[in-house]
């Protein structure tokens, strides 16, 4: 996960100001010092890191964190409100125009992820309500605009293409299309190059004169590291983006693009991916970002991640299961089946205040729903309905079904009667009711509901180990 060897440096560092009663002027300079450092590592701007590790002593050695109680903790505040404000403050959102359709140009450099982004993108905002429709512009990769079709139908939004003809007449004819058809949003997906050279920006400049886009989003891949911010210049200095999609920060990169594109171009990232499934797009959020570098957690995308893979009808299902404190390997199966669907266990688990700062990636068994899923379904139906039954020979039967020794239906087993009296007590609740009941107290009270998390998380008896 990126920022993960950020996190650590950062937590190593605050865990120094944390056993300190009193701070003085050395202690928060050292402590900046290797927070510099650690940002040099993260691959973040020299100019950058160098200018925020200033603001930060800067404020830090103020009489107010001196004199407080627990300076400390003073230190990290200030380094989250800092690490908020470089990455953008609040987050931004795309231009609606005043008369539709909002026509977004995605660029960037080829093989940054502009045409499955653009899928991605144009699902958001399906899902919002909106009629999307996506435009084949670039005519030069080979298969580029049978890649756009792909992904159009995968996410059943239209494809507007003209083959091979001129790029800047193709968007101009997708823009009529789109306002004779009644498509709100027209994505131009233009062509990219293997660098920056003067052809493509030619022809983006020349799209950008004819259609005159209110968007223009530049793709790029966080994987490239510094690489990536000098891109971003370079397109912003041509071109004059307005915001940054970056993609692949699920994957294994050091973040420091994200903490240097906004102080280089002064533009925002808006949307960052986080997957390689169409639906791994989401809103950048600055400040819940910098909670999760610096270990606190992240719990409002955590709930909105649980509500865009809740299914309603089962949970209601489940909610009177609840009530009466009844709940099997049925109901089991089905929350495995959902907490998949909110992404990589990695990456949310990370999302949790409280722990996940405290569990390292080697920690967390990924494939324990593929095995805990393939004990349950070597069992009958009755027995998933009244796992009580399950004596010894049922358990070498079932172990021999799925390929699995007794020891792990006993594991299984035994978790589950764990699950089972958890359930019991919170049989009395009701379940989505009283859900989105929390979700607008915790949106209302982020503090509240890290807090309310992080004693949900903190305990080590995690009923299946992840």
């Amino acid at each position: 996960m990126a920022f993960e060897g950020l996190s650590e440096r950062l937590e190593n560092s605050f865990k120094k100001l944390r056993a300190k009663g009193k701070l003085t002027e050395a202690d928060v300079k050292e402590a900046m010092r290797e927070v510099r450092l650690a940002l040099l590592e993260a691959d973040v701007n020299y100019k950058v890191a160098k200018e925020f590790t200033a603001k930060v002593t800067q404020r830090a050695i103020g009489a107010d964190v001196m004199e407080s109680l627990t300076p400390g903790q003073m230190v990290i505040k200030i380094v989250n409100e800092e690490l908020t404000d470089l990455m953008g403050g609040n987050e931004a959102r795309l231009t609606i125009a005043n008369h539709p359709p909002t026509i977004v140009m995605m660029c960037g450099l080829q093989g940054s992820g502009k045409t499955t982004h653009s899928a991605k993108l144009a699902l958001k905002l399906k899902k919002e309500g909106h009629r999307p429709l996506l435009v084949a512009c670039d005519v030069y990769r080979p298969a580029a605009i049978k890649q756009l079709q792909v992904v159009g139908e995968q996410v059943g939004v239209p494809v507007f293409e003209m083959g091979t003809e001129n790029p800047v007449h193709i968007a101009e004819e997708a823009v009529k299309y789109a306002k004779d058809h009644g498509n709100d949003y027209v994505f131009l997906d233009t062509a990219g190059r293997l660098h920056v050279d003067e052809q493509l920006m030619d022809e983006l400049t020349n799209i950008r004169s004819t259609v005159h886009p209110h968007e223009i989003l530049l793709v790029i891949d966080a994987m490239t590291g510094q690489d990536a911010v000098n891109v971003a210049k370079s397109f912003n200095e041509t071109l004059g983006i307005d915001g940054v999609i970056l993609t692949k920060l699920d994957g294994d990169t050091r973040g420091g693009a994200a903490l240097s594109v906004r102080a280089v171009t002064g533009k925002p990232i808006k949307f960052v991916g986080t997957g390689e499934k169409l639906d791994n797009l989401e809103t950048f959020h600055p400040a819940r970002m910098a909670s999760r570098i610096l270990g606190m957690g992240d719990v409002l995308s955590f709930i909105e991640r649980a509500e865009q893979s809740l299914d309603e009808k089962k949970a209601a299902e489940l909610e009177k299961k609840l009530a009466k404190n009844k709940f099997d390997l049925n109901d089991l199966l089905d929350q495995f089946d959902q907490i998949e669907r909110m992404g990589s266990l990695k990456d949310t688990i990370k999302m949790i205040p409280g722990i996940g700062s405290k569990i390292k990636d080697e920690d967390i068994d990924e494939s324990a729903f593929t095995r805990f899923r393939s004990i349950i379904y070597s069992m009958t139906k009755q027995e998933r309905e009244k796992p009580e039954i399950i004596n010894p020979s049922r358990k070498r039967r079932i172990a021999a079904g799925c390929g699995m020794q007794v020891e792990d239906v006993n594991k299984l087993l035994a978790q589950f009667k764990q699950m089972q009296k958890m359930v019991k007590q919170i049989g009395g609740n009701k379940g989505p009711r009283m859900s989105k009941k929390m979700r607008r107290m915790m949106q209302a009270n982020p503090d509240m509901a890290e807090k309310m998390m992080g004693k949900m998380g903190g305990g080590s008896n995690n009923p299946f180990g992840f």
